[in-house]
């Protein structure tokens, strides 16, 4: 019995021994696991936001490249302690831009910038330096080095870094190309001068229209009113003269408004070109015209030295052509002669009508003269568009019109048609 007690006794023992150790050696075990699991997955949480956080930085840098891209940008850092440029990304589709290294001195930007933009960009930036504003904006000229090309750009910035009192250390800034926009401002600009000057003109129109239609009507209502009463034939027949002039003045008055109105329709028909005989044209409109010229007293003839010369063009459009020549060569010469003539040139055929007139001041003896409700003398009656319709029926036969003038002994007006 002894010897069963004592191998129970021992065997308990035996046991608790073991028991023992393993809480002994399990506890460290457990521990040191629980430890080793915690911190793996709180290094796998760590790893987890770690990869968002880079993912949102990559889709971020991808979303920051592409408006850089889409808006053409260029981004710049400037170092205010060493006054230096460095050139961080171009997006900018121009490869002739003026380009800023690492390190390069503001006198470059300076030296390229044209005036009076570098005195309004450095005011700009000592604003900014010295903390009256924040973000500054400009727009300027720049040249190339070494070069004449000149281009337009624009400039944002702000501070990035300041130093303890507040001053800036770093400012950032985006730089682009707007050459097109400053092309479209000036079309803008330029279409909006030409509409109101084409308002005041239309405006000075409707005044003078009205008082050159109002006095032929005049005319031809009074003697009209005066013939039946009238008993001498001799002063029948002025007065019909005078009712003939009128009338025909009337007619040109509005045969100049329904030409310019289609001109600027678009609906002025379709150009037929046939062969023309110059010269045959040149006689009908001095015979055409020699009455008027015989009751001034003016000779008027076709030049001898002009060839017999055919062209390919339309006729009509050439006779209006001729016919507003001649109309004002007749209104503006008081004395001598007028002649038309024509001559060959490299590729076109100069056609002219020449007078010994009044001539024209040199100041409007220019491409201003042949614009719509331009008239050289505002006593003299007329609207001021049979010059405009010579040019533009002359654009739709491919030629030009020009004119040369001595103030005081005569004009010639030209056209030339392409050969």
């Amino acid at each position: 019995m002894i010897n069963i007690s004592n191998t129970l006794i021992i065997s308990i023992n035996s046991f608790m021994r073991i028991d023992i150790l393993i809480w002994v050696v399990g506890i460290p075990v457990v521990i040191a696991f629980a430890i080793l699991l915690f911190y793996q997955l709180k290094r796998h949480r760590f790893l987890k936001e770690e990869l968002v956080q880079l993912t949102k930085i990559k889709q971020h840098n991808i979303e920051y490249e592409l408006v850089l891209k889409s808006m053409c940008l260029s981004t710049w850092r400037y170092e205010v302690p060493s006054a230096t440029f460095t050139l961080e990304s171009d997006y900018r589709k121009e490869t002739d831009s003026l380009l800023f290294e690492k390190g390069t001195s503001l006198d470059v930007l300076y030296k390229n910038m044209k005036h009076p933009y570098l005195q309004e960009f450095k005011g700009l930036l000592a604003d900014i330096l010295e903390g009256r504003k924040d973000e500054v904006h400009i727009q300027y000229q720049i040249g190339l080095p070494n070069s004449d090309k000149v281009y337009w750009s624009e400039i944002f910035a702000t501070v990035d870094k300041r130093n303890m009192n507040g001053k800036p250390l770093t400012i950032v800034g985006t730089t682009r190309r707007i050459d097109e926009q400053k092309k479209l401002e000036t079309e803008l600009m330029e279409a909006r001068n030409r509409a109101e000057e084409s308002d005041r003109l239309k405006s000075a129109f409707l005044a003078n229209i009205t008082h050159e239609v109002r006095t032929p009507l005049n005319a031809i209502v009074g003697f009209s009113d005066v013939l039946p009463m009238v008993q001498s034939d001799e002063e029948r027949n002025e007065l019909i003269k005078l009712i003939k002039q009128n009338n025909a003045h009337l007619l040109r008055l509005f045969d100049d408004m329904l030409n310019i109105s289609k001109l600027e329709a678009g609906n002025s028909g379709h150009i037929v070109k046939e062969d023309v005989e110059l010269l045959p044209l040149f006689r009908e409109m001095v015979d055409k015209y020699l009455p008027l010229c015989v009751e001034k007293g003016l000779e008027v003839f076709v030049e001898e030295s002009s060839e017999k010369e055919t062209i390919k063009t339309d006729r009509d459009r050439l006779k209006e052509i001729l016919n507003q020549y001649m109309n004002n060569a007749v209104k503006f010469t008081d004395s001598g002669s007028i002649s038309i003539g024509c001559e060959r040139l490299a590729s076109t055929i100069r056609i002219w009508v020449s007078d010994t007139g009044k001539g024209i001041p040199e100041d409007k003896c220019n491409e201003h003269l042949f614009e719509r409700f331009v008239k050289v003398d505002d006593f003299v009656a007329g609207t001021g568009l049979g010059l405009s319709i010579c040019r533009s029926l002359a654009n739709t036969l491919g030629g030009i019109v020009g004119v040369e003038s001595v103030y005081g002994k005569g004009s010639t007006f030209w056209v030339d048609i392409p050969l």
